[in-house]
């Protein structure tokens, strides 16, 4: 069960930036998938590492100001690893949308790091790698 649980609540993560067709992106959803405490990391040469405030601040904003619009990415294939309470993910993905008017595809790798807690598996940590 705690795969599937953690299958469903890889794809609840990479829904939260879906804005294609019109609907809104529910980027706030991220604040019930990740700890408080949690760690995200951009890696490569924007290197940042931010809070969960701070990552979802920015892209609330892209995706709904009209610049980012038909958004979404998703997970190509995936590697998880469970031991007991804890969690590792790494998922290949793609993405796809129009900024500033113009049509752009791309993908990289994510890692997720997941724990279990008393309402289910939540992220504690994820990185991510887009690929040049």
């Amino acid at each position: 069960m705690s795969k599937t649980e953690i299958d469903v609540a890889t794809a609840e993560f990479f829904e939260a930036f879906d804005n294609r067709g019109g609907k809104a992106a529910d980027v706030a959803r991220i604040r019930r998938l990740v700890l408080p405490g949690g760690v995200i990391v951009k890696t490569g040469p924007e290197f940042t590492v931010y809070t969960v405030d701070e990552f979802i601040e920015p892209r609330r904003r892209l995706l709904t100001d009209g610049r980012l619009v038909e958004f979404s990415e998703w997970e190509t294939s995936e590697r998880t690893e469970i031991a007991g309470d804890i969690a590792s993910r790494f998922s290949e993905y793609r993405k796809s949308g129009i900024l500033d008017g113009e049509p752009f595809e791309g993908g990289g790798t994510k890692t997720i790091q997941f724990v279990r807690t008393s309402e289910g598996w939540r992220i504690a940590a994820f990185a991510w790698y887009d690929q040049p």
